[in-house]
């Protein structure tokens, strides 16, 4: 029998601070598949998380069918926009939300890691974040600054990411990033630079599983997930409008749920997916197929 087993695997989910979105689900899944999971949360997230964690107002979300809890075996502090120690201004590095973070970037990530649990230790990593600070804005009124600050954090993060963690990951493990339609379509409303960082995280996850395949041995794919209402997307703005209309024009006319996708990349990070890299996988109840 076919199953996803995923015991005695450690993977690292980046992009969750709450319960709601496709990260929470991720990792959830990855687990109920057997791994272990650590996190990768943006700092001034960090403490909510894990003062909801010790109070238990999230422990409904956490419960696993075998009737166990989910329970992360680290919770980082991470900062995507940020490559390296050097690159974080000092007027963040002393900010009330980071001054007692230590490194946040992500080369400080993977020297936490590799001080926790040595060389070698990762065999999942799933990116999934994403921002841009003029998301509402028309492509057309978004700023050079607020357009480079969309594909930074949410296209070349995922690269800086790989190459800082790619020799902390056993050969024939997975990396996976979110990405979304608007890559590919026109979706009003997704704008401030977004869709065009999304084009360029699906461009960069075929030269990446090119690269780290020949280097690591690692596979990198990408999951273009149909619209979602999970707190970050909701500053969209038209986010119940885009579930709607897709939900709609669908061949399967239902929305998407956050563990639909987190099967989807559990399935993407076993050895089931074992011949599949450079993909981009949608799971959008078909919505990407429609013309009209």
């Amino acid at each position: 029998m076919l199953t996803v087993d995923l015991r005695g695997k450690r993977a690292l989910v980046a992009g969750v601070a709450d319960d709601a979105g496709f990260g929470f689900a991720i990792a959830k899944a990855l687990a109920e598949a057997g791994a272990s999971i650590c996190l990768g949360t943006w700092p001034p997230a960090i403490g909510i998380l894990q003062t909801n964690l010790e109070r238990g107002k999230l422990d409904d979300s956490l419960a696993l069918s075998d009737g166990d809890k989910l329970a992360f075996e680290r919770i980082y502090p991470m900062d995507a926009e940020f490559d390296c120690a050097q690159d974080i201004p000092e007027k963040v590095r002393t900010g009330k939300r980071y001054r007692d973070q230590g490194d946040v970037s992500i080369q400080g990530l993977a020297d936490r890691l590799a001080a926790d649990f040595g060389p070698q230790c990762l065999d999942i990593v799933v990116h999934s974040l994403a921002n841009a600070p003029e998301v509402k804005k028309p492509l057309l009124e978004t700023s050079r600054k607020g357009y480079l600050a969309a594909v930074g954090t949410s296209a070349f993060s995922f690269a800086s990411m790989l190459a800082r963690l790619g020799p902390l990951t056993r050969p024939g493990g997975s990396f996976v990033a979110l990405s979304y339609l608007a890559s590919q379509r026109v979706v009003p409303g997704y704008g401030g630079g977004m869709s065009s960082a999304k084009a360029a995280l699906e461009s960069d996850v075929k030269t990446l599983a090119f690269e780290a395949g020949r280097m690591w041995s690692l596979r990198v794919n990408a999951i273009s997930a149909g619209p979602l209402a999970s707190r970050a997307a909701r500053a969209i703005g038209d986010i119940a409008k885009m579930i709607e209309y897709g939900q709609a024009k669908s061949p399967l006319p239902q929305a998407i749920s956050a563990m639909e996708v987190g099967n989807a990349a559990a399935f993407l990070c076993s050895q089931l997916a074992s011949g599949i890299t450079g993909t981009t996988l949608f799971v959008d109840k078909g919505y990407h197929i429609m013309g009209i």
